[in-house]
């Protein structure tokens, strides 16, 4: 069994080189690969990358020119891994290399997807009030039972990441988008350590870009299939708030005569029946789009599943 670990870091020198031996200490019955990926950073996090590489030969080394965010980093790093198991973890030693066993059964157990949950996390209030409510409302809208959906200490079966596209700040919310695509998740209670080394990257920023996400993951898992009906049902309400708006207008100047009140409302009921219109061409447009790719879509399906029953496709099961 061979297990690839992927660590994106910007900005941890002095946490690589002890994380890689903390790492191998615990996955010394494993045939261990390490996935480092400087992630553009300025200080000497590269050089610490290459001493870890030059006294272990599981290290492979990823440099970016410059920063371009986790999601990037990740996906740079999964492209490159080839266990069939692939564990994703931070660089600041905040999560313990000891429980990757543990996550690791877990998915012998069945599983495709294990989170590491910090039940106790050791990080300050600013940080973990907002993953709290976050954490709450993911679990609202996606009704998942997980505490702690944007862990960066995940592992996966291969075959998983190989179906998710990372961009943004979709790297958090790859268990929501593995449960929503059929993969089954889990989670297990993490030891949590505190930063002792470098800043957190940690920004007010994120909960924008993490509500944008969780938008777009919602209704790409909601609405994918045929996104005509999400933009015919709203472009038609509009269509007809818009008309009741005009014949309030229309009836105003026969009974009341011409006000400005009436310009005003036939305006208002014009704007939003025409936005209700554009709404329905969006939806068809997207609709075309849809069906353009649906023609791959099912033929690779088709594949898939000749290939499956041929015994060729699918990486082996860790309990076989």
């Amino acid at each position: 069994m061979k297990i690839s670990i992927v660590i994106p870091a910007y900005n941890e020198e002095m946490t690589i080189e002890p994380l890689v031996e903390s790492i191998l200490k615990h996955t010394v019955s494993y045939d261990t690969q390490i996935i480092l990926i400087d992630d553009g950073s300025s200080d000497l996090t590269f050089q610490s990358m290459l001493k870890a590489q030059s006294q272990h030969h599981q290290v492979k080394i990823i440099k970016f020119r410059r920063n371009f965010g986790k999601s990037r980093a990740l996906s740079a790093g999964f492209n490159e891994s080839d266990g069939d198991i692939v564990i994703m973890m931070d660089a600041d030693m905040q999560d313990d290399p000891k429980e990757i066993p543990r996550m690791i059964e877990k998915i012998y157990e069945g599983f495709d997807v294990v989170c590491g949950w910090k039940r106790h996390r050791l990080d300050p209030w600013h940080k973990t009030i907002p993953s709290k409510i976050y954490n709450a409302i993911i679990r609202k809208i996606f009704r998942i039972n997980l505490h702690d959906v944007n862990t960066g200490f995940k592992t996966f079966r291969k075959e998983v990441i190989q179906n998710i596209p990372l961009y943004g700040e979709m790297h958090r919310l790859i268990a929501i988008i593995a449960s929503e695509i059929g993969f089954k998740v889990t989670e297990i209670p993490v030891e949590h350590h505190p930063r002792k080394y470098g800043k957190s990257k940690f920004g007010i920023s994120r909960f924008f870009f993490g509500a944008v996400d969780v938008y777009t993951v919602w209704f790409l898992s909601r609405h994918s299939q045929s996104p005509s009906h999400f933009f015919t049902k709203r472009g038609l309400m509009a269509i007809g708030l818009g008309f009741l708006c005009l014949s309030s207008s229309f009836l105003g100047f026969y009974f009341d005569g011409e006000q400005l009140r009436y310009i005003f409302l036939g305006t208002v009921g014009s704007v939003i029946a025409g936005i209700g219109f554009l709404t329905i061409g969006t939806g068809l447009i997207a609709e075309i789009l849809r069906r353009e790719f649906a023609f791959k879509q099912d033929k690779s399906l088709i594949e898939c599943i000749v290939s499956t029953k041929n015994g060729n496709k699918h990486p082996p099961n860790p309990k076989s």
